[in-house]
């Protein structure tokens, strides 16, 4: 039924009031703290409304997009929830990318404004020349002592701004984020979630693992990942945890930064937990306060599970498996069995459905590989600006991940291969038809197939085998110059081999199954 306006507005729950009920329940708790800045949650409640209100002023209306691109700090907390207090749509940009990329985004969002942390606006002055003339309203985000330059605001008038935001009613599945997938064609998505997606998953993740107001967390993997983002710090927020942020991934300043802030909780994917163990400090920071750890993107290797539980006796783990278009969390490998059940991404989440189908999105028996499935609130709202592949994707009233599968029969699932060739390599997405298609744009190639191999850095790494055509010579360095001009740096591939053919089937498919196994001693020695 129709409900009244003054029902709607006291039942009203979104994204940007979350800041808003935190603080009214412990105002003077600590809820950020990047470098100098701390802020308890009076004071993020407040500087959110302030940035809310100079959105507004700014002329951002509901359902306009707000870019950003920056590296993690405080500034990208506040702009989290103030876009969704004015009803904006954030999209957070991967500050890896490159101009292009960048337009594509630009372009293809609408987006109305720009945020850009001043030490990539050269990259984000490209991205404007080449786009088709969006972003008319932009702003930086000031982390040096740099002049702000002609055509830009100052972020820092807006956390100032004096005044209050238009009061806006959002609906719980009004979009408030556009996440840009990396996709498996040469273009990526926009998934739009709603403060419904969100919120739901915040539940998830607080229940299934085990996260409480008491804890002190470090944040250290780009904020433009959902991850990040909306794993760990929109449920730290929710819950009133307080959140250490840091701008980068970088060892030895995570382990500076648990022993200084007394830090319980952390999150971060195989790779950095490896280079963690691996630092010289390592053995000598006082990592006692550390009691939950959690990891994604890719599998940990037995071998260092083992190594954690031996080092790190007191750090329960947990494994997240899921995807952007799932906000992102899916199922869940509890501490319990982290050794039982290596390899395994768990089992659905406390808010989600998970099944395995046939090639007819049929139903399959427990240890059967077939397409992961799901059914949730967390699911995105669907692609923006693409009808088809919402439709594709939702076929059968069931999101489908485009990742292969089973389960056990205890109903633990095992992705065993990922369905759209999708590379992840030190925590990114990489689409390799992305790659191939950046590599075909060299003169004198005839195939290329992108891959990925074992890395033990990387845990996964981008391999391209390349194909000349007739008469043409081609060399790796070649191939390596040519996507690095195109493409961000992790997406070009760490190696390239030059070959004659390219194994297929007979219907001429290319058998990159074959090709991972035929090179999957590219990064041995490293």
């Amino acid at each position: 039924m129709a409900l009244s306006p003054l029902v709607q507005e006291a039942r009203h729950q979104s994204l940007g009031d979350v800041p808003r009920r935190t603080a009214r329940r412990t105002p003077d708790k600590l809820a950020v703290i990047h470098g100098e800045v701390r802020l308890t949650f009076a004071e993020l409640d407040a500087v959110v409304d302030r940035t809310a209100a100079a959105l507004n002023a700014s002329g951002l209306v509901a359902r306009d997009c707000l870019a950003l691109l920056c590296h993690n700090s405080w500034q990208y907390v506040v702009l989290n929830f103030a876009c969704a207090r004015a009803g904006v749509i954030l999209v957070p940009i991967n500050f890896m990318l490159g101009a292009e990329e960048i337009a594509f985004i630009l372009d293809h969002s609408g987006a109305a404004a720009f945020v850009v942390e001043d030490a990539l606006l050269p990259v984000a002055e490209r991205a404007l020349a080449a786009s088709k003339g969006a972003a008319t309203t932009r702003a930086v985000v000031r982390l040096a002592d740099g002049e702000v330059p002609d055509g830009w605001a100052d972020l820092q008038a807006w956390l100032d701004h004096d005044g209050a935001p238009y009061p806006v009613i959002l609906d719980d599945d009004d979009p408030v984020r556009m996440m840009f997938t990396s996709g498996t064609e040469s273009r990526p998505k926009g998934a739009l979630l709603s403060s419904r997606s969100l919120m739901w998953q915040y539940v998830s993740c607080a229940i299934d693992g085990q996260m409480s107001a008491d804890d002190i967390e470090l944040h250290t993997m780009p904020l433009y990942h959902c991850a990040q983002l909306d794993c760990f710090l929109g449920v730290d927020v929710y819950l009133g945890a307080t959140s250490i942020i840091l701008p980068a991934p970088e060892p030895g300043a995570i382990l500076r930064a648990i022993e200084e802030h007394r830090v319980t909780k952390f999150f971060a994917p195989p790779t950095i937990w490896i280079a963690l163990l691996r630092h010289p400090d390592f053995h000598t920071a006082d990592l006692s306060s550390l009691r939950k750890g959690y990891y994604g993107a890719s599998p940990m290797p037995v071998a260092v599970l083992e190594e954690m539980r031996r080092l790190l006796p007191d750090v329960d783990l947990w494994n997240f498996y899921g995807q952007t278009e799932m906000a992102p969390l899916a199922t869940i490998l509890g501490p319990a069995e982290q050794l039982t059940h290596p390899g395994s991404a768990g089992r659905a989440a406390l808010n989600v459905e998970t099944r395995i189908v046939d090639d007819q999105d049929r139903p399959v028996p427990a240890g059967t590989v077939g397409e992961i499935v799901h059914r949730s609130p967390h699911a995105t709202l669907g692609y923006y600006r693409d009808p088809e592949k919402t439709a594709e994707a939702f076929r059968g009233g069931w999101f489908h991940s485009g990742d292969l599968g089973y389960l056990d029969d205890g109903g633990r699932l095992y992705v065993v291969d990922r369905k759209k060739d999708m590379i992840k390599t030190g925590g990114e997405n990489v689409a390799s038809r992305e790659v191939e298609e950046a590599i075909y744009q060299l003169d004198g190639v005839a195939e290329v197939a992108v891959f990925g191999v074992d890395h033990p850095r990387w845990v996964e790494a981008v391999a391209a085998v390349v194909v000349a055509q007739e008469g043409a010579t081609l060399t790796p360095d070649a191939v390596l110059e040519h996507t690095r001009s195109l493409m961000a740096g992790f997406k070009t591939p760490k190696y390239v081999v030059v070959a004659d053919a390219l194994p297929k089937n007979p219907s001429g498919k290319i058998l990159k199954r074959q090709l991972r196994e035929d090179h999957a001693g590219l990064a041995a020695g490293e």
